[in-house]
C-alpha cells in the first residue's frame, strides 16, 4: 500500500480555501487521491479532509509543516498531518463486560483498519489472561471513592508512557473524572449502551423498557466533563418490541454497541472525524 498523509483541517469559511490548498499540493508535485470538504453554515466554518500520496511531493513528509505553515497562518487553519505509515496508538479501558474489548482486539489482529493496542487498563482483573494473550501489556488499576484521583492520574501516566493517540472506553464503567477529561480532550472515545441523548446514565436498556421504545441503539461519542454529552462520531438502531425483556435488550444491545465503536474508532484513526463545537463533522 502506497504510503499516504491525511491533511485534515478546519478555519473560518472564505473564499478561495479550496484553490489556496490544492495549489499548494499541486506546486509541490502532491497527488491528491481523496478529497471531501464541507461548510458548517451555523458555525460559519469550513471544513476539509484530503488523502496526497506521500512519495509524490517533491520534499519529505517530515518538512510538511515547515512548507505548510504560511498559508495555514494565512487562512486560519486548525489542522493536523497524519501518516499511514504511523499507526494510531489506542489504549483501551474496560471493566467486567468484554464484547467490545475481544471485538478491537481481533479488528487489530485482523487488521480491519490500522491501529494498535499498547496496553489495556481495567478496574477488574478479568480480562487479563486474554490480553496477555495478544502480547499486550494489561494495567489493573481499582478505581473507589477513596483513591479516584490517584487512580485516574496512574492512568494518565500510562498513556503518556505508552505514547498514546487516543483512549477508548470499550464499556468501561466508571466516570472519568474532570481533570483527566479535560487533559485529554478530543482524544477520549465512548460507547454508551442507549441511543442518546435519550436515557443517560446508568441502566439505559431498563429505562428504555420503561418506556416502552421500539428502537434501541448505542452512539460512540467523545467523552468531556459532562457526564454522555460529548459529540456524536457514529450511532446505529436495532428494532425491539413489547416481547423483550430488560435482559433481551441488553443482548441484542451488545451487537450494535461494537459494532458502533469499531465503526467509531475507524472514523477517527483515519482523520474522517472533526469536531464543529458540539458536533462532529464525519467524512465517509
Amino acid at each position: 500500500m502506497d504510503r499516504t498523509l491525511t491533511l485534515s483541517f478546519s478555519c473560518p469559511d472564505a473564499s478561495g480555501i479550496v484553490a489556496a490548498v490544492a495549489s499548494f499540493v499541486a506546486q509541490h508535485q502532491g497527488w491528491i487521491t481523496e478529497a471531501s470538504q464541507h461548510t458548517e453554515h451555523e458555525l460559519a466554518r469550513f471544513f476539509m479532509r484530503m488523502e496526497i500520496k506521500a512519495s509524490s511531493l517533491d520534499f519529505p513528509p517530515e518538512a510538511f509543516g515547515q512548507h505548510f505553515s504560511p498559508l495555514a497562518k494565512q487562512f486560519g487553519l486548525e489542522w493536523t498531518l497524519s501518516d499511514s505509515d504511523k499507526p494510531r496508538r489506542v489504549i483501551l479501558l474496560c471493566s467486567k463486560q468484554e464484547h467490545c474489548l475481544y471485538d478491537l482486539l481481533a479488528r487489530q489482529v485482523s487488521q480491519d483498519f490500522r491501529f494498535i493496542v499498547p496496553g489495556v487498563i481495567s478496574n477488574h482483573e478479568a480480562h487479563r489472561k486474554v490480553v496477555e494473550a495478544h502480547g499486550i501489556p494489561f494495567h489493573f488499576v481499582p478505581v473507589t471513592p477513596e483513591n479516584k484521583h490517584a487512580a485516574y492520574r496512574r492512568m494518565e501516566q500510562i498513556f503518556r508512557d505508552e505514547q498514546a493517540d487516543l483512549i477508548v472506553l470499550a464499556r468501561y464503567m466508571q466516570v472519568l473524572d474532570e481533570e483527566l477529561c479535560r487533559n485529554f480532550a478530543g482524544k477520549i472515545l465512548n460507547i454508551h449502551h442507549s441511543f442518546l441523548p435519550s436515557f443517560a446514565g446508568a441502566k439505559p436498556y431498563h429505562q428504555a423498557h420503561r418506556r416502552g421504545v421500539k428502537l434501541i441503539g448505542a452512539p460512540c461519542h467523545f467523552v468531556t466533563p459532562e457526564l454522555d454529552e460529548g459529540p456524536i462520531v457514529e450511532q446505529d438502531v436495532i428494532r425491539v418490541d413489547h416481547s423483550d425483556t430488560p435482559e433481551d435488550m441488553v443482548q441484542l444491545g451488545k451487537d450494535i454497541e461494537k459494532v458502533v465503536l469499531a465503526r467509531g474508532l475507524r472514523a477517527v484513526v483515519e482523520d474522517r472525524v472533526l469536531l464543529a463545537g458540539h458536533k462532529t463533522v464525519v467524512f465517509r
